[in-house]
């Protein structure tokens, strides 16, 4: 009997984190302060974050130890499994190998407590008593309203309104575990009541929620914000999922040719790939692809520039890939990818040609959810349905030329809580949504104002 899924000991699991930016073939350029257009310092950062997390994000070292206290926690469900995808082998009938690891394990369902439970702990041993973020698809909210319980920190969470309104279950998890949730734009906050004000009727936007989120935290001494994606700090918790398949790899006797993870942020695709960046860069033959939605296309068409990471322009400028702050995004159902900017790191790297990006319509990704779960059981969030369907193409490229690749593909959550989408798809009521230039251009424009990094390159309208 073959097997079927690889666990790794308790005993095993990784006691650092990764952190790509040793190895990273270009430097970083820094954030900038978003008053004055000059480099960012710690001290600019301390109204949002505490010190301990500031200093990940500007950390240059190889390896970062996990405290005990996270690997505690860690422990409620890490190790995570790595499943060999027989069935859906069977299914495409392609000479690949395909392997996924199971991050919808999780209490959450995917893998955001990974950086949840370690920011939760960084704000408590800071004297943090209550913390604000945002959310999407309800997945981040969730995961710390769930590690803010372990940690006794209270938590408003602001969420985008399209999915507040379609995702109700999502809400309800985040108030069992003592989240307050909101639905974004809202009146609570000078930011949320200009956007109302300007359409009343505005489905919200991660940004406009990250806007309301870091307003409320700036004016209380006893508050900091925490993001779910796209900083340093974040990546760097991620680390964990890739460390974890590299050596669960090695047990099954494999490496993959190609890597493969979903993007909205980043932050689920940087914890399966980063580690793998590291073997590429040492000269290791593999390909790293990132896939995200046609409709919110941040890498395959949006510029490498300096941006603000909200739409109320409150955090610093950051240099990513990016559809402009003031970006709304469709109202599609993988909410969690439907972000204006890409982690830095992230973007860094494919301006290295470390990372390939693809973009995918949305009834492809739940069809090829579908076929995934007809074949492997499990049932995909509509955001883990972009790894999915990237990975059938894949392994149907692989068939048509006869190669027996390796395929490794982050399964970063479970959809049970999204089957009003699949109900949505399956009576033939979703579309694919292919982003106007002109919606892109417009959108850009908010920024032609602001200073460009180094490397600027222009999207791909």
């Amino acid at each position: 009997m073959e097997v079927k899924k690889i666990f790794l000991p308790e005993s095993e699991m990784p006691r650092r984190w990764y952190n790509v930016m040793a190895d990273m073939p270009t430097p970083m350029e820094p954030p900038l302060h978003p008053g004055t257009g000059q480099p960012a310092g710690p001290e600019d950062l301390a109204p949002i974050f505490p010190m301990n997390l500031i200093e990940q994000e500007v950390c240059q070292d190889r390896w970062v130890d996990i405290p005990e206290p996270i690997m505690d926690k860690y422990t409620i469900w890490r190790p995570s499994p790595l499943y060999r995808a027989t069935g859906l082998e069977k299914a495409l009938g392609t000479p690949a190998k395909i392997y996924f690891k199971n991050e919808g394990v999780s209490p959450a369902g995917s893998h955001k407590p990974n950086t949840a439970i370690a920011q939760a702990y960084y704000n408590k041993i800071a004297g943090t008593k209550k913390l604000t973020t945002e959310t999407g698809a309800g997945q981040w909210g969730s995961a710390l309203s769930m590690c803010c319980a372990l940690f006794g920190l209270e938590l408003k969470v602001y969420m985008v309104k399209v999915s507040f309104k379609q995702k109700p279950y999502r809400r309800l998890m985040m108030e069992t575990w003592g989240g307050k949730c909101v639905a974004s734009p809202s009146t609570e906050t000078a930011a949320g009541r200009k956007i109302l004000e300007q359409n009343p009727d505005s489905p919200g936007s991660l940004g406009i929620a990250i806007s309301e989120a870091v307003e409320i935290a700036v004016a209380s001494d006893d508050t900091k914000y925490a993001l779910g994606s796209v900083l340093n700090h974040v990546m760097l918790h991620q680390t964990v999922i890739g460390l974890e398949a590299q050596k669960q790899m090695e047990m099954a006797g494999d490496y993959p040719d190609i890597v493969i993870g979903c993007a909205g942020g980043g932050s689920n695709f940087a914890g399966l790939a980063f580690p793998y960046i590291r073997d590429k860069v040492n000269g290791k033959d593999i390909e790293i692809i990132a896939v995200e939605p046609t409709s919110c296309p941040t890498l395959t068409r949006g510029p490498f520039a300096y941006d603000f990471g909200d739409t109320n322009q409150m955090t610093p400028l950051l240099p990513m890939h990016t559809l402009g702050h003031t970006f709304v995004p469709e109202p599609i159902h993988a909410g969690g990818l439907r972000y204006h900017g890409m982690a830095p790191l992230v973007s860094q790297l494919v301006m290295d040609g470390l990372i390939r990006t693809e973009s995918i319509p949305q009834t492809e990704t739940f069809q090829s959810g579908i076929d995934f779960a007809r074949s492997e059981g499990y049932i995909s969030a509509p955001e883990t349905n972009h790894a999915v369907a990237m990975t059938i193409r894949e392994a149907k490229k692989a068939k048509d030329e006869g190669k027996e690749k390796v395929i490794l593909f982050n399964w970063s959550g479970h959809g049970f809580v999204d089957m009003a989408a699949y109900e949505a798809y399956m009576l033939g009521n979703l579309s694919n949504h292919e982003l106007p230039s002109d919606e892109i251009k417009r959108a850009l424009s908010d920024i032609d104002a602001l200073p460009k990094p180094k490397q600027y390159k222009a999207g791909n309208l």
